[in-house]
Formats: C-alpha cells, structure tokens, sequence
C-alpha cells in the first residue's frame, strides 16, 4: 500500500496541483538538493524548489522507475531527459503524523545531469521570482 503522503506527491507531479503541494508541505519541511550549498528550511522556499523542479525535470518522458517504503519515509528513483541527457536521479522523502512532508531531498547523477539541472532551475526560479 502506498502511503498518503506518497500517492499525494505522485498526484502533484501528474497533475502539477500547486494547492495540494502547499497543503502537503509541512510548515517546517527542509529540502536538500546537489545543487544547493545548504539546507532550504520552510513551506515557501521548498515550495519554490519544487514548482521549478516540475517545470524543469516533468516532462512526458518523466516516471518513477523504483520506490522504496518506509514507516514515515520512501525513496522514490526516476528517469527523465532534459537537452538530450538522461537523467537518473531519486527522491528521498519523509513525512510527519499528518502525512505532510517535512523532508524532501533530491539526488541527481550524472554530474552532466547535474550542471544542466541547476542552470535549467537557476533560469526558472529567475522567471518566477518577483520582479522589483
């Protein structure tokens, strides 16, 4: 059986459902990615990391191709191609009582994934932040 918190995190990358993200997202959730130099802690910043992950990283080529279960935590591996690279990489996830993320890192591979990842995230996050 999949757990709340993961079917919830399946549907908000189908669906790209940015209420349901929010709502998932615990207030104190900390994510970590490689192309980050330290933790992101809180609901708007890793909010902000993940809205440009989908738009960077979920395309039709996109899927889980593993998942590994925990009591209060998964690994999840996908595949995915951006600029004619292919990229493997896994979602390290945990979750408190309520089902709400409280911890969501991102590990990518190759190191070729990995440059093309942050400048296609450093151009994405530009574009949504607020201009002023």
């Amino acid at each position: 059986m999949t757990p709340l918190a993961i079917e919830r995190w399946e549907h908000v990358v189908k669906s790209r459902d940015l209420d349901l993200l929010d709502q998932l997202l615990a207030d104190d959730v900390v994510f970590e990615s490689p192309i980050l130099h330290s933790p992101q802690v809180g609901r708007s910043i890793t909010g902000a990391y993940l809205v440009a992950a989908l738009q960077v990283l979920v395309s039709p080529e996109f899927r889980y191709v593993g998942y590994w279960l925990g009591e209060q935590s998964a690994v999840l591996e996908f595949e995915t191609r951006l600029g004619g690279l292919t990229i493997n990489g896994v979602d390290i996830i945990s979750w408190n009582s309520e089902d709400r993320i409280n911890r969501f890192k991102v590990m990518i591979r190759p190191l070729k994934a990995i440059n093309a990842v942050h400048q296609a995230m450093g151009q994405q996050l530009a574009a949504s932040s607020p201009k002023g």
